[in-house]
Protein backbone atom coordinates (compact mmCIF):
# COMPACT_ATOMS: atom_id res chain seq x y z
CA UNK A 1 0.00 0.00 0.00
CA UNK A 2 2.89 2.11 -0.05
CA UNK A 3 2.21 4.19 -3.11
CA UNK A 4 -1.21 5.16 -1.85
CA UNK A 5 1.08 7.58 0.34
CA UNK A 6 4.11 8.62 -1.97
CA UNK A 7 2.40 11.79 -3.75
CA UNK A 8 4.30 14.86 -4.38
CA UNK A 9 4.38 17.80 -2.37
CA UNK A 10 3.42 20.13 -5.43
CA UNK A 11 0.11 22.13 -4.28
CA UNK A 12 -2.97 23.15 -6.76
CA UNK A 13 -4.05 26.47 -6.37
CA UNK A 14 -7.08 24.86 -4.24
CA UNK A 15 -3.87 23.97 -1.82
CA UNK A 16 -4.15 20.45 -3.16
CA UNK A 17 -1.63 18.30 -4.41
CA UNK A 18 -1.19 16.99 -8.34
CA UNK A 19 -1.47 13.40 -7.65
CA UNK A 20 -4.38 14.07 -5.12
CA UNK A 21 -6.13 15.86 -7.45
CA UNK A 22 -5.22 12.64 -10.22
CA UNK A 23 -6.13 10.56 -7.24
CA UNK A 24 -10.22 11.98 -6.70
CA UNK A 25 -10.46 12.22 -10.86
CA UNK A 26 -9.81 8.47 -10.97
CA UNK A 27 -12.87 8.22 -8.35
CA UNK A 28 -15.25 10.09 -10.71
CA UNK A 29 -18.34 7.72 -11.97
CA UNK A 30 -16.87 7.38 -16.17
CA UNK A 31 -20.14 9.20 -17.20
CA UNK A 32 -18.92 12.62 -14.92
CA UNK A 33 -15.21 11.65 -16.00
CA UNK A 34 -14.64 14.12 -19.71
CA UNK A 35 -16.25 16.96 -18.31
CA UNK A 36 -14.29 16.80 -14.34
CA UNK A 37 -11.34 16.51 -16.29
CA UNK A 38 -11.80 19.36 -18.55
CA UNK A 39 -12.84 21.25 -15.41
CA UNK A 40 -9.68 20.54 -13.74
CA UNK A 41 -7.11 21.01 -16.62
CA UNK A 42 -8.88 24.45 -17.04
CA UNK A 43 -8.45 25.01 -13.73
CA UNK A 44 -4.38 24.38 -13.59
CA UNK A 45 -4.20 26.01 -16.91
CA UNK A 46 -5.80 29.63 -15.60
CA UNK A 47 -3.60 28.95 -12.30
CA UNK A 48 -0.21 28.95 -14.15
CA UNK A 49 0.20 25.25 -14.19
CA UNK A 50 1.00 24.42 -17.76
CA UNK A 51 2.39 21.13 -16.56
CA UNK A 52 -0.36 20.18 -14.39
CA UNK A 53 -2.82 21.12 -16.76
CA UNK A 54 -1.22 19.04 -19.47
CA UNK A 55 -0.84 15.92 -17.05
CA UNK A 56 -4.45 16.42 -15.91
CA UNK A 57 -5.78 16.36 -19.33
CA UNK A 58 -3.76 13.24 -20.50
CA UNK A 59 -5.63 11.40 -18.08
CA UNK A 60 -7.40 8.40 -19.26
CA UNK A 61 -11.31 7.57 -18.69
CA UNK A 62 -11.13 4.74 -16.81
CA UNK A 63 -14.52 1.07 -17.17
CA UNK A 64 -17.04 0.86 -14.86
CA UNK A 65 -14.99 -2.04 -13.62
CA UNK A 66 -11.39 -0.40 -13.11
CA UNK A 67 -13.52 2.78 -11.24
CA UNK A 68 -15.94 0.50 -9.30
CA UNK A 69 -12.28 -1.27 -8.25
CA UNK A 70 -10.26 2.50 -7.58
CA UNK A 71 -13.36 3.61 -5.62
CA UNK A 72 -13.17 0.38 -3.17
CA UNK A 73 -10.01 1.46 -2.77
CA UNK A 74 -9.96 4.93 -2.14
CA UNK A 75 -13.09 4.55 -0.02
CA UNK A 76 -12.78 1.01 1.48
CA UNK A 77 -9.07 1.45 2.64
CA UNK A 78 -8.96 -1.31 5.69
CA UNK A 79 -10.38 -3.91 3.83
CA UNK A 80 -8.28 -3.15 1.08
CA UNK A 81 -5.03 -3.86 3.13
CA UNK A 82 -6.10 -6.81 4.20
CA UNK A 83 -7.03 -7.78 0.49
CA UNK A 84 -3.52 -7.45 -0.32
CA UNK A 85 -2.41 -9.15 3.03
CA UNK A 86 -4.17 -11.98 1.65
CA UNK A 87 -2.77 -12.19 -1.56
CA UNK A 88 1.08 -12.31 -0.13
CA UNK A 89 -0.35 -15.22 1.98
CA UNK A 90 -1.47 -16.94 -1.12
CA UNK A 91 1.47 -16.25 -3.21
CA UNK A 92 3.74 -17.55 -0.52
CA UNK A 93 1.69 -20.32 0.33
CA UNK A 94 1.71 -21.24 -3.48
CA UNK A 95 5.43 -20.99 -3.48
CA UNK A 96 6.35 -23.38 -0.72
CA UNK A 97 3.41 -26.25 -2.09
CA UNK A 98 1.64 -25.82 1.70
CA UNK A 99 -1.57 -27.50 0.34
CA UNK A 100 -3.90 -27.33 3.28
CA UNK A 101 -2.90 -23.71 4.04
CA UNK A 102 -3.89 -22.91 0.04
CA UNK A 103 -6.67 -24.79 0.30
CA UNK A 104 -7.67 -22.39 3.03
CA UNK A 105 -6.36 -19.59 2.09
CA UNK A 106 -8.51 -20.59 -1.35
CA UNK A 107 -11.61 -20.54 0.58
CA UNK A 108 -10.95 -16.94 2.62
CA UNK A 109 -10.25 -16.14 -1.25
CA UNK A 110 -13.43 -17.19 -2.79
CA UNK A 111 -15.58 -15.47 0.65
CA UNK A 112 -13.19 -11.82 0.04
CA UNK A 113 -13.74 -11.34 -3.60
CA UNK A 114 -17.29 -11.85 -3.17
CA UNK A 115 -17.19 -9.86 -0.15
CA UNK A 116 -15.46 -6.87 -1.73
CA UNK A 117 -17.33 -7.03 -5.46
CA UNK A 118 -20.07 -6.58 -3.45
CA UNK A 119 -19.19 -3.99 -1.58
CA UNK A 120 -17.83 -1.88 -4.62
CA UNK A 121 -20.72 -2.51 -6.32
CA UNK A 122 -23.11 -0.78 -3.57
CA UNK A 123 -20.43 1.81 -3.11
CA UNK A 124 -21.17 2.05 -7.39
CA UNK A 125 -24.82 1.85 -7.19
CA UNK A 126 -24.57 4.74 -4.30
CA UNK A 127 -22.61 7.14 -6.97
CA UNK A 128 -25.62 6.22 -9.47
CA UNK A 129 -24.09 3.44 -11.49
CA UNK A 130 -25.35 0.23 -11.29
CA UNK A 131 -23.10 -2.69 -12.22
CA UNK A 132 -23.90 -5.00 -14.74
CA UNK A 133 -23.32 -8.64 -14.91
CA UNK A 134 -20.20 -8.52 -17.18
CA UNK A 135 -18.83 -5.26 -15.44
CA UNK A 136 -18.94 -7.70 -12.11
CA UNK A 137 -17.21 -10.19 -13.87
CA UNK A 138 -14.65 -7.66 -14.81
CA UNK A 139 -14.33 -6.63 -11.27
CA UNK A 140 -14.11 -9.87 -9.72
CA UNK A 141 -11.40 -10.94 -12.54
CA UNK A 142 -9.18 -7.43 -11.17
CA UNK A 143 -9.45 -8.51 -7.75
CA UNK A 144 -8.44 -12.39 -8.43
CA UNK A 145 -5.63 -10.52 -10.19
CA UNK A 146 -4.67 -8.57 -7.56
CA UNK A 147 -4.67 -11.63 -5.25
CA UNK A 148 -2.42 -13.88 -8.01
CA UNK A 149 0.03 -11.04 -9.12
CA UNK A 150 2.13 -8.54 -7.63
CA UNK A 151 2.22 -6.05 -10.40
CA UNK A 152 -1.21 -6.01 -10.74
CA UNK A 153 -1.52 -5.49 -6.73
CA UNK A 154 0.67 -2.71 -7.38
CA UNK A 155 -1.45 -1.07 -10.31
CA UNK A 156 -4.61 -1.48 -8.09
CA UNK A 157 -2.90 0.34 -5.08
CA UNK A 158 -1.86 3.48 -7.58
CA UNK A 159 -5.89 3.67 -7.60
CA UNK A 160 -6.02 4.49 -11.16
CA UNK A 161 -6.85 1.84 -12.94
CA UNK A 162 -8.23 2.19 -16.58
CA UNK A 163 -9.30 -1.27 -17.52
CA UNK A 164 -9.98 -4.31 -15.94
CA UNK A 165 -6.84 -7.02 -14.91
CA UNK A 166 -6.63 -10.34 -15.79
CA UNK A 167 -5.59 -12.83 -13.32
CA UNK A 168 -1.98 -14.54 -14.67
CA UNK A 169 -2.37 -18.00 -15.75
CA UNK A 170 0.48 -19.40 -14.94
CA UNK A 171 -0.67 -18.42 -11.55
CA UNK A 172 -4.64 -18.88 -10.38
CA UNK A 173 -4.68 -19.06 -6.58
CA UNK A 174 -7.51 -21.99 -5.56
CA UNK A 175 -6.15 -25.02 -8.32
CA UNK A 176 -4.21 -27.74 -7.20
CA UNK A 177 -0.64 -27.29 -6.57
CA UNK A 178 1.46 -29.06 -9.39
CA UNK A 179 2.11 -32.80 -8.23
CA UNK A 180 5.67 -33.25 -7.12
CA UNK A 181 7.59 -35.58 -9.81
CA UNK A 182 8.36 -38.99 -8.00
CA UNK A 183 11.80 -38.76 -5.95
CA UNK A 184 11.67 -34.70 -6.09
CA UNK A 185 12.14 -33.16 -2.50
CA UNK A 186 10.07 -35.45 -0.80
CA UNK A 187 12.53 -39.13 -1.60
CA UNK A 188 11.90 -41.67 -3.46
CA UNK A 189 7.96 -42.24 -5.24
CA UNK A 190 5.93 -45.26 -3.67
CA UNK A 191 6.24 -47.87 -5.92
CA UNK A 192 3.29 -49.87 -4.44
CA UNK A 193 -0.46 -49.30 -5.72
CA UNK A 194 -1.24 -48.76 -2.34
CA UNK A 195 0.38 -45.18 -1.59
CA UNK A 196 -1.47 -43.83 -5.25
CA UNK A 197 -4.62 -45.58 -4.40
CA UNK A 198 -4.63 -43.46 -0.88
CA UNK A 199 -3.45 -40.10 -2.66
CA UNK A 200 -6.11 -40.47 -5.18
CA UNK A 201 -8.92 -41.09 -2.79
CA UNK A 202 -7.32 -38.53 -0.80
CA UNK A 203 -7.69 -36.07 -3.45
CA UNK A 204 -10.92 -37.04 -4.33
CA UNK A 205 -12.00 -35.78 -1.04
CA UNK A 206 -10.63 -32.86 -1.25
CA UNK A 207 -12.24 -32.41 -4.47
CA UNK A 208 -15.59 -33.17 -2.62
CA UNK A 209 -14.68 -30.71 0.33
CA UNK A 210 -14.08 -27.90 -1.75
CA UNK A 211 -16.46 -28.66 -3.86
CA UNK A 212 -19.10 -27.99 -0.76
CA UNK A 213 -17.03 -25.40 0.04
CA UNK A 214 -17.85 -23.88 -2.20
CA UNK A 215 -21.68 -24.55 -2.83
CA UNK A 216 -21.71 -23.13 0.24
CA UNK A 217 -20.17 -19.60 -0.41
CA UNK A 218 -22.74 -19.94 -3.53
CA UNK A 219 -25.50 -20.39 -1.11
CA UNK A 220 -24.46 -17.94 0.94
CA UNK A 221 -23.53 -15.51 -0.97
CA UNK A 222 -26.99 -16.47 -2.62
CA UNK A 223 -28.91 -15.90 0.52
CA UNK A 224 -27.38 -12.58 0.98
CA UNK A 225 -28.29 -11.62 -2.45
CA UNK A 226 -32.03 -12.51 -1.18
CA UNK A 227 -31.43 -10.22 1.69
CA UNK A 228 -30.45 -7.55 -0.50
CA UNK A 229 -33.24 -7.91 -2.69
CA UNK A 230 -35.51 -7.93 -0.27
CA UNK A 231 -33.94 -5.00 1.61
CA UNK A 232 -34.29 -3.13 -1.91
CA UNK A 233 -38.16 -4.30 -2.48
CA UNK A 234 -38.86 -3.06 1.09
CA UNK A 235 -37.13 0.10 0.30
CA UNK A 236 -38.82 0.47 -3.19
CA UNK A 237 -42.60 -0.68 -1.22
CA UNK A 238 -42.25 2.22 1.04
CA UNK A 239 -41.61 4.60 -1.91
CA UNK A 240 -44.28 3.43 -3.48
CA UNK A 241 -46.62 3.92 -0.03
CA UNK A 242 -45.18 7.25 0.50
CA UNK A 243 -45.61 8.38 -3.43
CA UNK A 244 -49.57 7.23 -3.08
CA UNK A 245 -49.57 9.45 0.19
CA UNK A 246 -48.86 12.03 -1.61
CA UNK A 247 -50.65 10.96 -4.62
CA UNK A 248 -54.08 11.09 -1.97
CA UNK A 249 -53.27 14.51 -0.64
CA UNK A 250 -52.14 15.95 -3.42
CA UNK A 251 -55.87 14.71 -4.69
CA UNK A 252 -57.88 15.84 -1.49
CA UNK A 253 -55.77 19.36 -1.94
CA UNK A 254 -57.65 19.47 -5.42
CA UNK A 255 -60.71 18.29 -4.83
CA UNK A 256 -60.63 21.12 -2.45
CA UNK A 257 -59.32 23.82 -4.53
CA UNK A 258 -61.86 22.63 -6.95
CA UNK A 259 -65.04 23.21 -4.55
CA UNK A 260 -63.13 26.43 -3.91
CA UNK A 261 -63.21 27.42 -7.01
CA UNK A 262 -66.93 26.27 -8.02
CA UNK A 263 -68.17 28.55 -4.84
CA UNK A 264 -65.91 31.45 -6.67
CA UNK A 265 -67.62 30.59 -9.44
CA UNK A 266 -71.32 30.82 -8.14
CA UNK A 267 -70.57 34.12 -6.18
CA UNK A 268 -69.26 35.82 -9.36
CA UNK A 269 -72.00 34.43 -11.27
CA UNK A 270 -74.22 35.91 -8.33
CA UNK A 271 -72.54 39.11 -8.47
CA UNK A 272 -72.92 39.73 -12.31
CA UNK A 273 -76.60 39.19 -11.80
CA UNK A 274 -76.80 41.49 -8.96
CA UNK A 275 -74.69 43.87 -11.39
CA UNK A 276 -77.25 43.79 -14.40
CA UNK A 277 -79.69 44.15 -11.83
CA UNK A 278 -78.28 47.68 -10.52
CA UNK A 279 -77.66 48.38 -14.07
CA UNK A 280 -81.16 48.30 -14.71
CA UNK A 281 -81.94 50.49 -11.25
CA UNK A 282 -79.55 52.57 -12.28
CA UNK A 283 -80.75 53.10 -15.83
CA UNK A 284 -84.76 52.97 -14.60
CA UNK A 285 -83.69 56.11 -11.96
CA UNK A 286 -81.95 57.74 -14.54
CA UNK A 287 -85.10 57.94 -16.71
CA UNK A 288 -87.29 59.23 -13.97
CA UNK A 289 -84.57 62.20 -12.87
CA UNK A 290 -84.66 63.19 -16.98
CA UNK A 291 -87.93 63.38 -16.83
CA UNK A 292 -88.52 65.20 -13.51
CA UNK A 293 -85.65 67.99 -14.85
CA UNK A 294 -88.07 68.37 -17.74
CA UNK A 295 -91.15 68.13 -15.81
CA UNK A 296 -89.15 71.12 -13.70
CA UNK A 297 -87.87 72.97 -16.49
CA UNK A 298 -91.57 73.55 -17.72
CA UNK A 299 -93.02 74.42 -14.71
CA UNK A 300 -89.97 77.06 -14.19
CA UNK A 301 -91.06 78.24 -18.03
CA UNK A 302 -94.68 78.70 -17.00
CA UNK A 303 -94.07 80.55 -13.95
CA UNK A 304 -92.06 82.98 -15.99
CA UNK A 305 -94.65 83.32 -18.19
CA UNK A 306 -97.56 83.82 -16.03
CA UNK A 307 -95.02 86.88 -14.32
CA UNK A 308 -94.77 88.26 -17.54
CA UNK A 309 -98.61 88.67 -18.10
CA UNK A 310 -98.96 89.71 -14.86
CA UNK A 311 -97.04 92.73 -15.54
Amino acid sequence: MGKLNARKSRQDGAGRDLETVLDDLYTTPPSDFVARRGTLAAAAKADGRAEDARRIHAARRPTLAAWAANLLLRSQPEESRQFLELGQALREAYRTLDAAGLRDLTAQRRRVVSALSRQAAQLAREAGHRLTDPVLQDLEATLRAVLADPGAADEWTGGRLVGALTPPSEFRPGTTPPARRPGARGGPARTTGERPAKDELAERRRARQEQLARAREEAQAARQRLRAERARQAEADGELRRARERTEQTRERMSAAEEHLRRTLEEYRQAENDQREAEKHSRSAAGTVAQAGREADEKDQRVRRVTTDAE
